[in-house]
């Protein structure tokens, strides 16, 4: 942390994934599921909690995620998919609502109960409140299925191909004010 401090930083990518076997799924046993989340959403909250406030004025920040968040948002009840996608949701409730996740998971209602959401947007909305005149852009993004270990290698994506959107979206130029809390794919 003290390193970081002294660095301070330009652009932040984070992108540390982990699935079990069948995530398309929602993932079938409550450890895999909570290992999942832990690596997913709360080790990189825990991660951009602590940069967030290193990030240099006209900096950029990609959350690498995937096409997967939004099926299961889409796999979650009305209420619960109006809450994620409110624009008044805090990062307190939407930490709550993944608890919760897990919570629901281990009683096996994690399909109707449940559900992956989007960090990036509650993160960008406190930035521009926080530090309005600094210019840093905050979104998530989908690089596609691309032939990684995890994806495998039947996926159609090359690693090439697959760093096309974050790339693009940790070089939008100076003064760019847009996208800025939002997921982007191909």
């Amino acid at each position: 942390n003290s390193a970081a401090k002294r660095l301070g930083g330009d652009i932040t990518l984070t992108g540390v994934g982990s699935t079990a076997k069948t995530l398309v799924n929602i993932v079938t046993t409550f450890g895999s599921k909570r290992t999942t989340l832990k690596t997913n959403f709360f080790s990189t909250r825990d991660m951009l909690t602590h940069f967030l406030p290193l990030i240099k004025a006209g900096g950029r920040v990609v959350n690498v995620s995937s096409f997967v968040s939004f099926r299961t948002l889409n796999n979650c009840s009305p209420a619960l998919q109006q809450r994620f996608r409110s624009e008044d949701i805090t990062e307190d409730e939407l930490v709550r609502l993944m608890q919760r996740f897990v919570a629901e998971t281990q009683k096996g209602k994690h399909k109707e109960d449940g559900c992956l959401t989007t960090l990036s947007m509650i993160q960008a909305r406190s930035l521009s409140k926080e530090r309005p005149n600094d210019g840093i852009l905050l979104n998530a993004c989908c690089p596609g299925w691309v032939r990684t270990d995890m994806a495998g290698d039947k996926a159609p994506k090359s690693p090439d191909e697959g760093a096309i959107t974050p790339v693009y979206l940790a070089l939008l130029p100076p003064g760019a004010t847009e996208p800025h809390g939002k997921f982007v794919s191909d």
